[in-house]
């Protein structure tokens, strides 16, 4: 078993993190008014894109990659720790209702289960052999691509899913906000988005959590229309199961196709609430189980069914 670190080591380690540096010109940031702390907090936040954009290269090559991999039937899977890892939960989940997908696609890990989502569980970020049972429960393959994100990209638990995934022929994505971060360098894809010193020292759910945020965006995001889960920018894999997401359905026919009211209600009724379908069923003028065929033999996009009924 692998002793704990010297309490020292891990506070020298900490201070030479760009994300938990002091900055003694905040010093008295208590005593400033509220809406002088909304200003200051707004601009620290303003910097966080162009931090981003720094290392858009490095985002799309890795999405590229991830995208490679799921379109031959590979998963996406996030494992972090604390923010990092309600982050890359919250992405996760977000998937099934906005492209369709199957919850098992994109998959988020977050060290110590479910329960770390709303609570603190001691000590589970600090075990690498935590991830490692995390992601053998999902019987990884090389298809797979597991993203540790980590702000400080030293976390144990993003470390070892990374490191475990790598040995089981995975592709491997880290994502942390300090340069020369381990976690970047265990990875295939490395992304390092430097934000600094946040407003409160060490408080990584700032700027950090905010520029981890945008970057799984795109990397889920960019995935889904590589994969032909949008037709331009409309999300054309969405299912309409709820009010909300029957009149959004409705609207995204529409602005695809043009057609009136009833017909929409028509082809959303003849394909199941299913949008991308009744698009198909509506521009091609074919009937839904036609529909469901072209879609299926175009591995579900849009524009290539659309090509192959005309």
């Amino acid at each position: 078993m692998t002793s704990p670190p010297d309490p020292r080591d891990v506070r020298a380690e900490l201070e030479s993190l760009a994300t938990e540096a002091f900055r003694p010109e905040l010093a008295d940031i208590d005593r400033l008014a509220t809406l002088d702390l909304a200003r200051l907090m707004n601009g620290e936040d303003a910097t966080v894109a162009g931090a981003v954009a720094r290392r858009l290269p490095e985002i799309a090559a890795a999405i590229d990659a991830v995208a490679e991999r799921m379109a031959r039937g590979g998963r996406l899977i996030y494992a972090g720790a604390g923010t990092a890892g309600r982050l890359g939960v919250l992405d996760a989940s977000e998937c099934p209702p906005t492209f369709n997908t199957d919850p098992a696609q994109v998959v988020g890990l977050i060290a110590g289960g479910p329960k770390a989502l709303v609570t603190s569980v001691e000590g589970a970020e600090d075990s690498g052999d935590l991830a490692r049972t995390d992601l053998d429960a999902l019987r990884l393959t090389p298809e797979d691509t597991v993203v540790g994100i980590s702000a400080s990209g030293r976390t144990p638990y993003a470390l070892g899913a990374v490191a475990h995934a790598r040995a089981r022929g995975a592709l491997t994505v880290g994502l942390a906000c300090n340069p020369g971060s381990a976690l970047a360098a265990a990875a295939d894809h490395g992304i390092e988005i430097v934000t600094g010193p946040e407003l409160l020292t060490g408080s990584t759910r700032l700027k950090a959590g905010t520029a981890q945020k945008l970057v799984l965006n795109m990397l889920s995001t960019i995935t889904m229309i590589r994969l032909g889960k949008t037709y331009g920018n409309l999300m054309v894999d969405v299912r309409a199961s709820n009010d909300k997401l029957r009149a959004r359905s409705h609207r995204i026919v529409a602005l695809a196709t043009g057609a009136t009211d009833a017909e929409i209600e028509r082809a959303l009724a003849a394909t199941d609430g299913e949008v991308k379908h009744a698009i198909l069923v509506l521009l091609a003028d074919v009937d839904a189980p036609t529909a469901a065929r072209l879609l299926h033999e175009s591995d579900g996009h849009l524009r290539a069914a659309l090509a192959a009924a005309r």
